[in-house]
């Protein structure tokens, strides 16, 4: 049951991009973040009350609202960027998150960063220069690719931001609820612009538009606590493998759905920063294991 589970989660994470794309044609990215969340809450919602017989909805936590807020930043930033860019771009918040996540835990978490976290960190890094770059001459990069990396690095930020959270919050709380308390704040939080800066309705409406933004949802909803669950079940070694898929599933659909253009700059950098993550996710077998295993860098879609 856990590899299904791992499998789903990186299957529904891979498909995020292709889905803000299509939901894109009919509505603005507001509303595609609104209903990424409200529909997540209602799925999720609805599954722990099947499972528990009752909600626990925590609003008076201080890491909820730091988790909501930047979840919200997370899908706001990563949806515009995503109806102005390629549907696989998003691949750049994962390596961004892990970075932001290494350097928050020294600074927050006195936690020492070895060399091995220098270069893995070193390997995203290079790895989102190259993908963000893609062989687009230099006085082009501010047009087109340059701002659709910078929208994605603050995306991966705010997923970072998240994750931190949920460092926090799993102490206290258990990974479905404290999920749902997190992202019914994120939906008010994303509600409160709409009224001032959506335009809604900005295309022909289609039962795909609507399907994708039901999906995103389910996506928003279920996918965290697949991947929580699979984590305790499957061996580090193919979540860390496995997991880190999604980039490649990522471009194979952008490619199949959109005829996006794949190029050797694309996936260079995808291979370089993925082997960044990989290292620094990878356990150093060592004689006999004190204290808690290291858990695989959370993914966030």
């Amino acid at each position: 049951m856990g590899y299904i589970l791992l499998l789903l989660a990186t299957l529904a994470w891979s498909f995020v991009g292709v889905l803000v794309k299509t939901a894109s044609t009919m509505v603005d990215s507001s509303i595609v973040s609104f209903a990424r969340f409200f529909f997540g809450v209602i799925f999720l919602g609805v599954y722990l009350f099947i499972r528990d017989g009752k909600l626990q909805l925590r609003m008076g936590m201080k890491w909820i609202w730091i988790g909501a807020i930047g979840k919200a930043a997370n899908y706001t930033f990563e949806n515009i960027a995503l109806k102005i860019g390629y549907s696989y771009g998003n691949i750049l918040v994962q390596p961004v998150q892990t970075v932001v996540l290494l350097f928050a835990a020294g600074l927050l978490f006195n936690e020492k960063i070895t060399a091995r976290g220098w270069i893995a960190a070193a390997f995203c890094v290079v790895g989102v220069i190259v993908v963000g770059w893609n062989g687009t001459p230099i006085g082009k990069l501010a047009e087109g690719s340059g701002l659709t990396s910078v929208l994605f690095t603050l995306a991966g930020i705010g997923a970072a931001v998240h994750v931190l959270s949920q460092r926090m919050l799993l102490k206290k709380m258990d990974n479905g609820n404290m999920n749902l308390s997190v992202f019914f704040l994120s939906t008010l939080i994303v509600t409160v612009p709409i009224p001032i800066q959506s335009q809604g309705f900005i295309g022909p409406v289609s039962v795909w538009a609507w399907g994708a933004l039901v999906l995103l949802g389910i996506i928003t909803g279920l996918s965290f606590y697949w991947f929580a669950e699979a984590i305790k079940r499957v061996p580090f070694a193919v979540v860390a493998i496995v997991g880190n898929c999604t980039v490649l599933f990522a471009l194979l659909w952008s490619f199949l759905f959109f005829q996006e253009p794949i190029t050797i700059y694309l996936i260079s950098g995808t291979f370089i920063f993925v082997a960044g993550i990989l290292l620094l996710n990878f356990p150093i077998p060592r004689r006999s294991v004190k204290g808690l295993r290291r858990s695989p860098t959370t993914l966030n879609n």
